[in-house]
């Protein structure tokens, strides 16, 4: 009976209060790490609900001749999991995949890969805010890199 109880208290305290569904939109730059740091840019979107959420995520880096390092755009969605917001920070980590495009002068892949990360959304007034974002990927088929890592840092617009 006491874990009953219990339960019904947790579920009360977890679901009691009504929050609406929250989405946001990132515009960032980002460094791809692998094989050597060269810039980039892209988009993701979110839409959460308490704890979880979804997210889309595009990005795009470009190659660096010298360093002979390949372009890579990604498209990938993702499962979020996040903390609630406390002192203006909202702690989260992804899980998910999609496809992905590498190039390097004749060399072309094109195929499916999976990626995990984690970061950090930071209100910094209003609906404006900061992310900041760790990203590692497998990429499968024959890519000249099966593991790129990515961070980037962007500019969040809560909606």
């Amino acid at each position: 009976m006491r874990r009953a109880l219990l339960f019904l208290v947790l579920l009360t305290f977890l679901f009691g209060t009504a929050r609406d569904a929250s989405a946001d939109l990132t515009a960032f730059y980002s460094e791809n790490l692998t094989p050597s740091s060269r810039a980039g840019s892209g988009v993701a979107l979110s839409l959460s609900l308490l704890l979880l959420g979804f997210e889309f995520e595009y990005s795009d880096t470009g190659k660096t001749a010298s360093a002979n390092s390949p372009s890579l755009r990604t498209g990938m969605f993702n499962l979020e999991v996040q903390t609630p917001t406390v002192a203006r920070l909202k702690f989260y980590g992804t899980v998910g995949g999609g496809v992905y495009r590498e190039r390097l002068i004749e060399h072309q892949e094109t195929g499916f890969g999976a990626n995990i990360g984690a970061g950090v959304k930071v209100t910094v007034t209003g609906p404006i805010g900061i992310r900041l974002d760790y990203r590692a990927f497998q990429l499968n088929g024959d890519p000249l890199h099966k593991n790129p890592q990515r961070i980037y840092a962007g500019l969040n617009l809560a909606f």
